[in-house]
């Protein structure tokens, strides 16, 4: 049996990618074979596959951190066939085949099942973007940010996680602000649910180290300086997550925001998360989410686009979310 597949390959320090056609002796080891419907391009896609981050370990290597399918094969306990899964990073694209294919051979304990309502579609509509959004409101609720705290910022608003990140927390009750370096798209990010959109440099130059206490918490995928005023920013007992790093990986800030305010800075990792984290993420998505919102932030490609739309998510130039339907 043969299948399509997006094959990132490395010659030098270039890596190129090409679409072809490969058995299934290809696939590597795995207990659970899937039928794969779709995949989805996020920032981490987009560094794998320019090579701006050494994400991908091994070559040549099937690309795509994400995938969502139907269950062929299984011999692990608790998957069986017609189970409807999806898998989110583990070694995806860095040590093992990823998403960018119609077929995937996978650990069974790197998978969940999808629960209802969502579809394979809406699972990749999420993605690792989606996945880590709810990470982050769930360390916000963890901390005891409810509501009633006050405004809850969002950096990088008009990306993957913060377009969801906005959806999520809005429909939970939160007064939110984006922060965006695309003022044009102010009302898309209002029909998410944004109170408030205010423009990215206002946080993304060296500040002071404490200043005017504005947010009881924030979604942060920027770093660097943005981070820095953040923290500084935030409200006595607030809470901060951390899942991106688009601005840089540096934090030029200093102790004051953590021991005069008691500020919690929250990391968010989504590839090694627990696999109880992430059914409860999962749970809460399908739950929480409307899902008329996610179907406004997201667009559909094939196998064949994934290179230029992982080129442009990284200049900033892609709203939302991307669906790579794989047997286009």
């Amino acid at each position: 049996m043969t299948f399509k597949a997006l094959l990132a390959t490395k010659n030098g320090d270039k890596i190129s990618t090409d679409l072809v056609v490969l058995e299934e002796n290809d696939l590597m080891p795995g207990d659970v074979t899937i039928a794969v419907d779709y995949s989805t391009v996020n920032y981490k896609d987009g560094m794998a596959l320019t090579g701006r981050a050494p994400i991908i370990q091994t070559f040549p290597l099937i690309a795509g951190v994400d995938l969502a399918g139907t269950v062929e094969a299984s011999s692990y306990p608790g998957i069986e066939v017609g189970d409807r899964v999806v898998a989110n990073s583990w070694g995806l694209s860095q040590t093992h085949h990823g998403g960018y294919a119609q077929q995937a051979r996978l650990s069974g304990d790197w998978l969940v099942k999808i629960p209802e309502p969502l579809s394979t579609w809406d699972a990749m509509a999420l993605g690792t973007a989606g996945y880590t959004a709810m990470l982050c409101v769930l360390a916000l609720e963890h901390g005891g940010i409810t509501p009633d705290r006050g405004d809850i910022l969002v950096t990088g608003a008009n990306g993957g996680v913060g377009s969801i990140a906005i959806a999520l927390l809005s429909e939970l009750g939160y007064r939110v602000v984006a922060s965006t370096g695309r003022l044009e798209e102010a009302d898309y990010l209002r029909e998410l649910g944004a109170a408030d959109v205010i423009d990215r440099q206002t946080l993304s130059e060296p500040g002071k180290p404490v200043a005017s206490e504005r947010w009881a918490g924030a979604v942060d995928s920027v770093g660097s300086h943005t981070l820095a005023n953040l923290l500084a920013q935030t409200q006595y007992r607030g809470v901060v997550t951390a899942c991106g790093l688009a601005q840089g990986l540096d934090l030029p800030a200093t102790v004051l925001p953590f021991i005069l305010r008691n500020v919690t800075l929250a990391g968010i990792d989504s590839v090694n998360a627990p696999q109880a984290v992430r059914v409860e993420a999962w749970s809460r998505l399908a739950s929480d989410l409307d899902l008329k919102k996610l179907a406004r932030t997201t667009k559909v490609i094939g196998l064949a686009e994934v290179p230029d739309v992982a080129r442009r998510i990284l200049e900033g130039q892609v709203q939302g979310r991307t669906v790579v339907d794989v047997n286009a």
